[in-house]
């Protein structure tokens, strides 16, 4: 671990916005949670089910993201951030480990944990050398961490999940950072904070999303092997690998430049967790419709898998397309249109079997795609070239 000069904990703005080799190591550990998260969705039978996997899933991408916010404004090379790592990677593993229902508590304390200590660390840290402005914006994470943590805790404590805790202790996690962490005495979190972003945290949300693709043909990719390779599984595979691709073309080639160029801003800097949220969510959700598509491609399609099968990717690019309408004032619809063709085929859709279903999603996302690119958009970029989703 670095030890260097704690005084200058705080980030210099003029230095690197490179990822440091801890921050990727951390990005693996939460992917390996999502992976989980994804065949959770798959395995269960109901929504209600599915509604508590996700909550959770929001809860360790919060944790991402209120983390990868502190190697943002304090320096990952000095001792303390570091450790503040890997507290969040151990606490990424205990709410992974936890994510079957029956180990709420684990999971709660584990979240709470990583918040508090996080909290404690640069608190401690920074009041010994006097950085006031840096120490009263932790003593308000802090703060709202610790009221939403009694309803973690307390939606935990029983032998069964109390969600409807759990989800109050979210809904205050996500407002609180909407409305800047408002603290008794210290006020909310002053804008021009967020105006010292660098590249380097859209570099981090690029990394991650990037990530999380990988999920989409992991599980398929077991299967496939187990299968010996059978033609259907495998051609189910191939369409995993193709819907991969084209989330990330739709969100690195076009969207990574939007945010590379726009996170700078304090109003990119405020929604991106937001927003990349609906895009891990589209990712989660296509990762166990592939899941489910490579175990049974034939016969007629279900509700609930067609549902998962066409919302992921539906998901994914409305997540984008938030983003850069609110980053850059506009989206051109035209594109994103094309996520209307599944939805045009769902009167006679249950009756396909799930691999068509899925050829007819990876088409429209091939559409998106594939729009030549003097048609793309005819405004100009608003934050930098590539600001059309």
């Amino acid at each position: 671990m670095t030890t260097g000069d704690t005084a200058a904990l705080v980030r210099d703005q003029d230095g690197s916005t490179r990822a440091t080799l801890l921050e990727l190591l951390f990005d693996v550990v939460f992917v390996a949670a999502l992976a989980m998260v994804s065949r959770l969705v798959a395995e269960h039978d109901g929504w209600p089910g599915v509604a508590s996997v996700l909550l959770m899933l929001t809860a360790i991408w919060w944790t991402w993201s209120v983390t990868t916010t502190t190697t943002e404004f304090y320096d990952p090379q000095q001792g303390p951030i570091q450790a503040i790592l890997m507290v969040a990677m151990v606490g990424s593993v205990g709410m992974a480990a936890a994510l079957p229902s029956q180990y709420g508590l684990i999971f709660a304390l584990s979240y709470v944990a990583t918040h508090v200590v996080r909290g404690i660390i640069l608190i401690t840290t920074l009041s010994r050398h006097r950085h006031r402005a840096a120490t009263a914006r932790a003593a308000r994470f802090l703060f709202w961490f610790l009221v939403s943590g009694v309803f973690w805790i307390g939606g935990g404590i029983s032998g069964t999940v109390k969600w409807q805790l759990w989800t109050v202790a979210m809904a205050i996690d996500l407002t609180a950072a909407a409305l800047r962490y408002p603290t008794p005495r210290l006020g909310r979190v002053p804008l021009q904070q967020y105006k010292g972003t660098t590249e380097h945290l859209g570099e981090r949300y690029q990394q991650f999303v990037i990530l999380a693709l990988g999920d989409i043909i992991l599980m398929p990719v077991l299967q496939v092997g187990r299968s010996g390779f059978d033609h259907l599984p495998a051609g189910a595979l191939l369409c995993a690998f193709a819907t991969m691709l084209l989330l990330w073309h739709i969100y690195v080639f076009r969207a990574g430049q939007l945010l590379e160029a726009g996170i700078t801003g304090r109003r990119a800097a405020r929604i991106a967790p937001y927003t990349h949220l609906v895009m891990l969510v589209g990712v989660v959700v296509t990762a166990s419709a592939f899941h489910l598509v490579v175990e049974h491609p034939v016969g007629t399609t279900p509700v609930r898998l067609l549902v998962l099968i066409i919302g992921g990717p539906m998901l994914f690019v409305l997540g984008r397309a938030l983003f850069a309408l609110i980053v850059a004032g506009h989206v051109p619809w035209w594109r994103a249109g094309w996520q209307l063709l599944p939805l045009l085929a769902l009167p006679w859709a249950g009756g396909w079997p799930p691999l068509l279903v899925s050829v007819v999603v990876a088409l429209a996302l091939a559409g998106h795609v594939m729009i030549p690119p003097e048609q793309r958009d005819t405004r100009p970029a608003a934050l930098g070239h590539g600001a059309g989703t």
